[in-house]
């Protein structure tokens, strides 16, 4: 008999042939000059075509969004023709694939702000992370991140136009969809959580005001778009780049009964067992009683992300937990990932020296059925 989670499902209008999606995951290999995805790229995302379907790997709206060094963008000619080059290939090989929208905001550096202006923020706090740049020899390395600013109202509004801009070329680059990058603890999550947003006009203050700029920016991209080719991804209780929130069921709750009037082609959520790339087993345990209950307020798909095997991925879709499973670091080494699920096959273990910046070796040299 087959397991729920090789059952094929209907999103956004595609048929996906069973429920393991590929999860974003940043890279940081773009070509340079100018962040443009390459024929490598094309080559890592073809290998994982059988993937139910593929979530680029984070991709900025604009310069002002990047904060990581070579990771590819969406606003330019060169970058939507690159990105057109993948989505082909990915759909010549039976794939589907929708493409990150991201902003980190405050988690960036001026090397890669325009006029090496400070980055952007919902308030001029310190940040307590690093972001990975380019040292003077061209070699990847973490740098401390300044105190950003704070954006005004003005650069709010630009930023969701940037969103919708980036939706309309992701479509002319070939994607199926969309999904709005709204956690990990940048720009969209950063208005959203009470740590991060200390603003006392219209988009700071209550659970709803924090909120408003994600509505805002998924009204934009879904206009642009249509809603049914947009999916949110939300870290709830995350706390990765100093994020925190005083009242995360009211927050969370909120976005997700807006955001499920809007008809989109699904939620993702990442579980708090997962911090950046590291394990966290000290994570809020209210997270499950938020699970609930943000399942009760969005009607639509649900895909869930972190940490997850094979075993509690069949487990989350047969108790109703999720819909889809989005695996990111076993995807990294398995590009058959699927067909290994299906036929009980070990799994390859991913060299974690080879997850940021490089060539080919620990992108497109894993076994590949």
């Amino acid at each position: 008999m087959t397991h729920e989670l090789f059952s094929p499902i209907e999103v956004a209008g595609l048929r996906l042939p069973h429920r393991i999606v590929m999860a974003p995951l940043t890279r940081s290999r773009a070509a340079q000059p100018g962040n443009v995805p390459s024929e490598m790229n094309v080559a890592y995302y073809t290998q994982r075509a059988n993937a139910a379907l593929i979530i680029t790997e984070a991709t900025q709206i604009s310069q002002q969004g990047q904060g990581y060094a070579w990771t590819p963008g969406i606003h330019s000619q060169e970058q939507i023709a690159g990105w057109r080059k993948v989505a082909d290939r990915v759909h010549e090989n039976g794939g589907r694939i929708f493409l990150q929208l991201w902003h980190v905001g405050r988690v960036s550096h001026p090397i890669f702000q325009p006029d090496g202006a400070l980055p952007v923020a919902p308030s001029a706090l310190p940040v307590p992370g690093k972001t990975f740049i380019v040292d003077e020899a061209g070699n990847g390395m973490w740098g401390d991140v300044p105190v950003p600013q704070e954006l005004t109202l003005s650069g709010i509004q630009e930023i969701v136009r940037d969103y919708a801009r980036a939706a309309r070329n992701a479509i002319e680059a070939g994607m199926d969809g969309v999904e709005i990058h709204a956690g990990n603890g940048y720009l969209l999550d950063q208005f959203i959580n009470s740590a991060s947003n200390h603003r006392t006009d219209q988009y700071g203050g209550s659970s709803d005001n924090r909120a408003r700029l994600l509505i805002e920016v998924t009204d934009a991209v879904s206009e642009a778009v249509g809603s049914h080719r947009v999916g949110v991804r939300l870290t709830p209780m995350g706390r990765f780049m100093g994020m925190g929130d005083e009242t995360p069921g009211r927050t969370f709750g909120h976005i997700a009964e807006r955001l499920n009037e809007r008809k989109l082609a699904y939620l993702h959520l990442v579980e708090p067992s997962v911090v950046g790339t590291t394990l966290d087993e000290h994570y809020d345990a209210r997270w499950d009683e938020i699970m609930a209950l943000l399942r009760t307020k969005f009607e639509g798909i649900v895909m869930v992300a972190g940490g997850y095997d094979l075993e509690k991925a069949k487990d989350a879709i047969n108790s109703g937990r999720a819909d889809l499973i989005a695996f990111g670091r076993s995807f990294i080494a398995n590009p058959d990932l699927p067909k290994r699920f299906a036929a009980g096959r070990a799994l390859n273990v991913p060299d974690p020296a080879t997850f940021f910046g490089g060539d080919t070796r620990g992108y497109t040299d894993y076994p590949n059925a």
